[in-house]
């Protein structure tokens, strides 16, 4: 069953989380791919964007291949929130999030992101000025509050409801624990009683089990999976596919995984050059081992080897190569146990 977000459909209730750094558009493109209901894009800063400062336009990209098309801007002033809504919009954003719940201590320090959520009266001028610009559904993503003395999503949800907000997504932790301990989703179903626009629930969705449990327990409409989806970006359409058939995609055998990672090691390529492709990509590859070897495809000493050529690799047709070679004894080795 999917869920609309204003006048927007998705396919299914299972999301990709914005995450900095790592749902750039080739990671999207390959989520979206796959059958996640919803991707988001890295948080991109509203002032930044609509100078048109050239990192933040790539980290927005994505409207010719993405449907539904999300950026999410952060920001601490109205006025620029309004004007990154604007140029949001013009690069074809058929939704448009807004970050009060990203923890880095470089966001909130600058008071962005979840620092919003210690001045409810500001946060909501944001909101306001966001919705104003917008003739598109404008979205809000947030923690249960900034600390355990300060659980004021509720409060937060409610305003923002009344602002003109089409959906609500809630991390289940406070800022202050980062992403220490586990996520308390039954602390969720506080927003789930005072609004009534869509709700997802955020944090520690590992598997369709998770994201049943998750929706219990909070009353959310959907689900939101972050570092669940680090080295297999297909992950969230398969949950989706867990929790109703024919909504997302069956898991992919190795031969497959390896075409995603190798489409999205070109897509990184062509996106940053060659360098700094190469730079961004290394994470997501060294993540996609470590999987790997999870699963028992890939020996310990193996792994260690591995990361200390291909995190250094400098030649990308080499990378390419081996991460081929890689995939191809894993696949012989499992056929073979």
């Amino acid at each position: 069953m999917s869920i609309s977000i204003g006048k927007v459909r998705v396919r299914n209730r299972v999301f990709l989380a914005p995450m900095s750094g790592v749902t750039d558009e080739p990671f999207r493109l390959a989520a979206h791919d796959a059958g996640a209901g919803l991707v988001v894009s890295e948080m991109v800063a509203s002032e930044e964007l609509a100078r048109s400062r050239r990192d933040m336009v790539r980290r927005a990209r994505g409207a010719k291949r993405l449907s539904p098309f999300v950026i999410q801007l952060a920001g601490r002033e109205a006025r620029w929130m309004a004007e990154g809504a604007k140029v949001a919009q013009d690069m074809g954003a058929d939704i448009i999030d807004i970050n009060m719940g990203c923890p880095a201590r470089q966001v909130t320090g600058g008071l962005s992101g979840s620092a919003l959520m210690r001045n409810i009266d500001h946060a909501i001028t944001l909101v306001e000025a966001t919705v104003g610009a917008a003739t598109v559904p404008v979205t809000l993503k947030m923690r249960l509050g900034w600390d355990e003395k300060s659980l004021n999503a509720p409060e937060l949800a409610r305003r923002a409801e009344g602002a003109g907000i089409a959906m609500i997504t809630v991390h289940g932790r406070t800022r202050c624990q980062f992403y220490t301990g586990k996520a308390v989703w039954r602390a969720i179903r506080a927003v789930r009683e005072v609004i009534k626009v869509p709700l997802v629930a955020n944090g520690d969705c590992q598997s369709a089990d998770d994201a049943r449990e998750m929706m219990s327990l909070s009353g959310a409409d959907a689900v939101m999976i972050g570092r669940g989806a680090y080295g297999r970006p297909w992950w969230p359409g398969v949950v989706a596919e867990g929790l109703e058939k024919g909504s997302g995609c069956a898991a992919p055998n190795l031969q497959q995984e390896r075409d995603v990672l190798l489409q999205q090691h070109e897509a990184c390529l062509m996106l940053y050059g060659a360098a700094l492709g190469n730079k961004n990509f290394r994470k997501h590859l060294g993540w996609t081992l470590t999987r790997l070897a999870e699963r028992g495809l890939l020996s310990a000493e193996d792994l260690v080897g591995l990361r200390g050529t291909l995190m250094t690799e400098h030649d990308n047709a080499a990378v390419a190569h081996r991460i081929a070679e890689v995939f191809d004894c894993c696949a012989a080795g499992e056929a073979a146990a």
